[in-house]
């Protein structure tokens, strides 16, 4: 019944192809991250501007990031955009769609730290004379990116898992794009996948324990 023979040796020579993918792998996540980041704190002044406009095209985004599967997202970054003469590489397409996810969660996760934040230090701010923005960027948002930082922590692990959808739409020099193609090769599922997985994991531990540690420095007061 179980007549499987395993071959580590094959597999554990193919190791540092596997490692120079992890890197791809987790420059992708910090470039998402970075973007992502960026792109959140455009989305969360958007909802306090005021503006309908503005805080509409935060809460579509938000809702299409948050309630569509991330492997949609990245499908259209690399097909839907093709439709309209819009073409990305299977990096850029990757990138873009786990940026986009990465935005549309931690708008959320700022969201909810606003809240945590009372609401006497906005009207102090402006009773300062200090406009929408000054209020939001010399007050809010300093307090609001300590309250999510932790939240942060966990979307950047996402981030490293879903560079994995990219062999989806033929990315193939990422950890899990290079997995599959030395499977595809060798046969030798089990030992590759479980390597990977492996790698996937420690890259998701040292990343936690380098934002913990971050934290403990930039937060200990």
């Amino acid at each position: 019944m179980f007549n499987y023979t395993f071959h580590w040796n094959q597999a554990l020579k193919a190791l540092p192809q596997m490692l120079d993918g992890a890197l791809v792998t987790l420059q992708i996540a910090v470039l998402s991250m970075a973007i992502g980041l960026v792109c959140a704190i455009a989305l969360t002044a958007f909802r306090l501007s005021g503006n309908r406009s503005l805080s509409a095209v935060a809460a579509v985004w938000v809702e299409i990031a948050r309630n569509t599967p991330a492997l949609f997202q990245i499908y259209m970054a690399h097909f839907g955009l093709g439709n309209f003469g819009i073409h990305l590489s299977p990096y850029a397409a990757l990138l873009a769609g786990i940026a986009f996810n990465n935005a549309g969660y931690l708008a959320e996760n700022f969201r909810g730290a606003l809240k945590a934040i009372p609401d006497t230090q906005t009207r102090t701010g402006r009773s300062l004379g200090m406009t929408r923005l000054q209020t939001f960027r010399f007050i809010l948002l300093p307090q609001m990116l300590r309250i999510g930082y932790l939240p942060a922590t966990n979307q950047m692990i996402w981030a490293i898992l879903m560079t994995s959808l990219g062999v989806t739409v033929g990315m193939n020099t990422d950890l899990a794009g290079v997995t599959q193609d030395l499977n595809a090769r060798s046969f030798r599922t089990f030992e590759f996948f479980a390597i990977a997985a492996v790698i996937y994991y420690l890259i998701a531990k040292l990343v936690t324990l380098a934002a913990r540690a971050l934290a403990w420095r930039l937060f200990r007061y």
